[in-house]
């Protein structure tokens, strides 16, 4: 793994990645909505990571990494393991710099972010749907190309690139009592705990996850980080193994874990669609969720939610919803 990896990030390498990312990431809008408000009984401010280019906040992590390239490095190209959403954004950060790209995808990975990492120009490598499997890979292509690994979630480009989101949240005059940000392998929720650290060390950081993948949650409560476990839920997005870094970094920014289960998180995905016009995925609908399940956390508070992404594949929504039970 390259040397880089060792390496903890910190605010100013967010500050950093904020200067570096703005020519080609969006600086996504804040949005509300009076009835979701009402439902959570508190004051929601949705960070729209879906409007981001290639439909999440991955963008940010990946544009910072290709841009922090030597030119050396990056005429070697990159190599990336990914469910989708990472994938496709490495592929478009890659795609703005002339720099070849290749991802490791899992078998059953969703059909429409698999199109996508396509269509932005990276070459896909099929693996069985394990991280060991996918880190395997990922170390075979090393090998063979002399390509550059970047990681999902705990390159600290990438996080530091992650972290941007909640630094732009946290611009808002007024300060937040709560920020919740859905938590899988860990890059968002790093970045944004450096984040808030710097800029609100008063506001809480909730981490929402999966009931069935709550790793982060076990490994928060031991104290340690807990790997062997088999996730079982739609969030596609959020199925990955909670990195070294990332526990260390939440577990020293305390950051606290709420479990929501697939059912809770369709049905707050489907609120999105039919009262705020927004199509969000599993993986961002679990924040809404966390929200509305643990409501007694939040009443009357001013509550940031970053909305991780919106790649949806419509095709796949009726065995989803069945899925879920709803």
């Amino acid at each position: 793994m390259n040397d880089i990896a060792h390496v903890t990030p910190t605010f100013e390498d967010v500050l950093a990645a904020a200067a570096r990312i703005a020519p080609h990431a969006h600086a996504t809008p804040v949005l509300r909505s009076r009835t979701l408000d009402a439902l959570a009984g508190c004051e929601l401010h949705f960070k729209a990571e879906h409007l981001q280019r290639a439909g999440a906040f991955k963008f940010r992590g990946a544009c910072n990494a290709i841009w922090s390239l030597d030119d050396a490095t990056a005429a070697r190209g990159v190599v990336t393991h990914s469910s989708g959403n990472h994938g496709a954004a490495l592929a478009l950060a890659a795609r703005t710099r002339g720099v070849a790209c290749h991802v490791v995808v899992p078998e059953g990975a969703v059909a429409a972010k698999l199109a996508a990492i396509e269509a932005y120009g990276a070459t896909l490598h099929r693996c069985a749907p394990t991280i060991a499997a996918r880190e395997a890979r990922c170390a075979q292509l090393q090998a063979e190309l002399g390509a550059e690994l970047v990681h999902p979630y705990t390159d600290p480009r990438v996080i530091a690139g992650q972290g941007t989101a909640a630094l732009e949240l946290l611009c808002s005059p007024d300060t937040f009592d709560a920020i919740v940000v859905p938590v899988g392998g860990g890059g968002l929720a790093a970045g944004t705990a450096l984040s808030v650290a710097a800029r609100s060390p008063g506001t809480r950081l909730f981490l929402a996850e999966p009931a069935g993948a709550a790793e982060t949650f076990a490994s928060l409560e031991r104290g340690e980080r807990v790997t062997d476990f088999t996730p079982d839920t739609v969030c596609d997005g959020l199925r990955g193994t909670l990195g070294d870094i990332n526990f260390r970094m939440l577990r020293a920014h305390g950051a606290q874990v709420l479990t929501v289960n697939d059912a809770d998180t369709v049905a707050a995905m489907r609120l999105f669609w039919q009262r705020a016009k927004q199509i969000v995925e599993p993986s961002s609908a679990v924040t809404l969720a966390a929200v509305l399940t643990h409501a007694d956390r939040f009443a009357g508070q001013r509550v940031g939610i970053v909305l991780s992404g919106g790649n949806v594949d419509p095709d796949a929504l009726p065995a989803l919803f069945a899925r879920a039970g709803t």
